[in-house]
């Protein structure tokens, strides 16, 4: 977790983050799609690297709470594959996802009025999120340190692989319709220890 509070490591991860999710989102966008309560009746106008910003910039929750978001956002995929993340669907994945990680992970945290206003949806809305959220989890919240320092091992590995930055068109050439990763499938059976990765597309 210290390397995350390094200056300029935070940036960087929100950068990618967004640059992963933009991706998965306009991968999944090609797919027939199935209705939720995540999803808006037209696709935000503000792009998911400037709402992550936004979000980073106000919500000031540690570090930690964006990778456990991402582990939030992947076990959500992972129990609920009829919902992938796409281009209608990502932005209120993205604030909900934030927001319950840092309830659970830190000890002083914003109400969800104030999450909301973050989001730009209604306190209302935010609660209904929250709750379909966690349903969708299985309320499986706890991440043990050897799975947060699992996916933060595969977060640096690809930051690392994907320097110097490059935009979401350069990364459609890298990847092919095939091997692209949509999201990143961990066993998290912690009583072996042994972390496998597999990709689901």
């Amino acid at each position: 977790m210290t390397e995350l509070e390094i200056p300029n490591v935070m940036p960087k991860l929100i950068n990618f983050l967004s640059s992963l999710l933009q991706g998965v989102a306009e991968s999944n966008d090609l797919q027939p799609q199935k209705i939720s309560v995540f999803n808006g009746l037209s696709r935000p106008s503000i792009s998911i690297q400037s709402y992550l910003e936004r979000i980073f910039k106000y919500a000031n929750c540690s570090p930690s709470c964006y990778i456990v978001a991402y582990v939030y956002l992947d076990r959500f995929t992972q129990r609920q594959p009829s919902l992938p993340i796409n281009s209608f669907n990502v932005h209120r994945l993205l604030i909900t996802s934030v927001m319950v990680s840092a309830k659970f992970m830190d000890d002083m945290y914003y109400n969800n009025a104030y999450y909301a206003k973050v989001g730009g949806i209604s306190t209302t809305e935010m609660n209904f999120l929250e709750v379909d959220f966690l349903f969708g989890l299985g309320f499986h919240l706890n991440v043990t340190p050897n799975t947060f320092h699992t996916y933060c091992s595969y977060l640096q590995r690809e930051m690392i692989l994907m320097q110097p930055q490059i935009n979401i068109a350069e990364e459609s050439i890298l990847y092919n319709e095939n091997s692209l990763k949509l999201h990143l499938c961990f066993n998290e059976d912690e009583s072996s220890h042994q972390q496998q990765q597999q990709l689901a597309v």
